[in-house]
């Protein structure tokens, strides 16, 4: 029979995914960039940092949700990469709308901010310090848009990877309405068991009185 811990399973935690973290990182560095350089009193303002916290909320939502719907953490999984994208389109715009350069993925300058998160090996599950690691509030409005845009494909490839890896949870293990149905049927037949055997097993009966005759 399967108890609690097989039905629901192990679900939040979602402050030590590096997804979540990552899309943090996008949120935090948007809200700076867009008081610097955009204006907070503009309709650009509200939908950069909408897109911003919707990745960070569909992550941490999706994350509680799977306890009870795989389906669901993996559409707002998805939702959350779709808003990235959002938010990157309007940190290209900037940058085109002014006459600045989009940095290649592979230049150098794109390079060494990949590098720095990559080797930042450390938790930031607690980001209470609203620190500015990569110096969000002090570049320049070229390099604070190029460096947030990095930032963003990082948060958007570890996205890609996780819903990824629910899709073969999914098809592996199924959702919570099966295991439902499952942990279900197997506690009505043990049950049937221990009351009346005999009425737990009628094909073996059947069985047994077609070879008497």
């Amino acid at each position: 029979m399967h108890g609690q811990h097989d039905l629901i399973p192990a679900h939040g935690g979602y402050r030590k995914l590096r997804s979540f973290q990552a899309c943090q990182l996008a949120y935090d560095g948007t809200v700076i960039f867009v008081e610097r350089f955009v204006g907070t009193k503009t309709r650009t303002c509200d939908q950069m940092i909408q897109a911003a916290r919707s990745g960070v909320q569909n992550v941490a939502e999706g994350s509680m949700a799977s306890a009870t719907s795989r389906k669901t953490e993996i559409k707002l999984t998805g939702v959350a990469r779709a808003s990235l994208e959002e938010l990157k389109l309007d940190f290209e715009d900037f940058l085109r709308q002014r006459g600045f350069a989009i940095w290649d993925k592979n230049s150098p300058e794109a390079l060494a901010v990949r590098r720095r998160y990559l080797s930042d090996g450390s938790d930031k599950s607690d980001r209470s310090d609203k620190s500015d690691p990569y110096g969000i509030s002090t570049a320049t409005a070229e390099v604070a848009a190029n460096t947030m845009i990095c930032l963003i494909n990082q948060a958007s490839y570890l996205l890609g990877r996780q819903f990824e890896s629910l899709e073969r949870k999914f098809l592996e293990e199924g959702g919570f309405t099966e295991r439902l149905y499952h942990a279900r049927r197997e506690y009505r037949t043990g049950h049937e068991w221990r009351k009346d055997p005999k009425r737990a097993a009628p094909a073996e009966n059947g069985k047994k009185k077609e070879g008497a005759g």
